[in-house]
């Protein structure tokens, strides 16, 4: 639900991405968002970014958890400009579809969310992961959750995030690995064929690709999470989450 995409996120895929944030806990947000602060141990929380944040619930959760400056990246304008209404307002109310025509109307508020408190240490920028600003570097921590296998070249995106972490500090990858040619050229896959006979992974593709910057710790694990279609209609996905600390 968050990343680089084709194309923008109808009001609708708005409305579910909010209905994300504010699901019951743990939502896989809130969920990646602790694993990523667990992985960090004792290192120092000065700078995070979450790339593909969508509307930012994993931000929040960042600066909740103790960082000083968290930057939240998104492709969507749409999404980013909800983000950015969050931090000024502290609320956004939306519509989610029950069935045929008919809607419901909900609100997402940072004070129930327990998140108003951090919102002086979040921003939000409109951005490409595979393009990234030069101002966007020294991260203690980088998350980047459901986007690599919605990159049109995810090997570059790859290639260039060790350079904006410390040393020591840690990055997070959680995908799905739902390659489609949509997104992402099949040229540009990481993994998900055959490689010389033998099957070819993403995480394999992960292990090769960072190796020369980062040490995988930990074990890879699955997270489960839900996306509301209609009220009796759910999206289930399950993405695997795995943890590489900096060279």
């Amino acid at each position: 639900d968050s990343g680089n995409r084709n194309t923008c996120p109808t009001p609708s895929q708005s409305a579910k991405a909010l209905a994300v944030m504010v699901a019951p806990d743990p939502t896989q947000k809130f969920r990646i968002a602790h694993i990523a602060l667990e992985a960090m141990q004792d290192q120092p929380r000065h700078r995070a970014l979450d790339i593909g944040c969508a509307v930012g619930r994993t931000s929040f959760e960042l600066a909740r958890g103790g960082f000083d400056d968290v930057t939240g990246i998104d492709f969507s304008a749409r999404f980013i400009n909800l983000a950015d209404e969050l931090v000024n307002q502290g609320l956004i109310r939306y519509a989610l579809t029950d069935e045929g025509d008919l809607q419901s109307f909900r609100e997402v508020s940072l004070v129930q969310l327990g998140l108003d408190a951090c919102v002086s240490n979040v921003s939000f920028w409109q951005g490409d992961a595979c393009n990234l600003k030069d101002l966007h570097c020294d991260y203690d921590l980088v998350v980047a959750a459901n986007l690599i296998d919605r990159l049109y070249d995810p090997d570059k995106f790859l290639a260039d995030i060790g350079s904006r972490i410390v040393s020591g500090g840690v990055l997070v990858v959680a995908s799905p690995y739902t390659w489609l040619e949509e997104h992402t050229p099949r040229s540009k896959w990481l993994g998900g064929y055959k490689k010389a006979g033998e099957r070819y992974t993403t995480y394999d593709a992960l292990a090769e690709n960072l190796a020369a910057d980062f040490v995988p710790f930990g074990q890879p694990r699955d997270v489960p999470f839900v996306i509301r279609e209609t009220a009796r209609k759910f999206q289930h996905t399950i993405s695997q989450v795995t943890c590489w600390k900096r060279r």
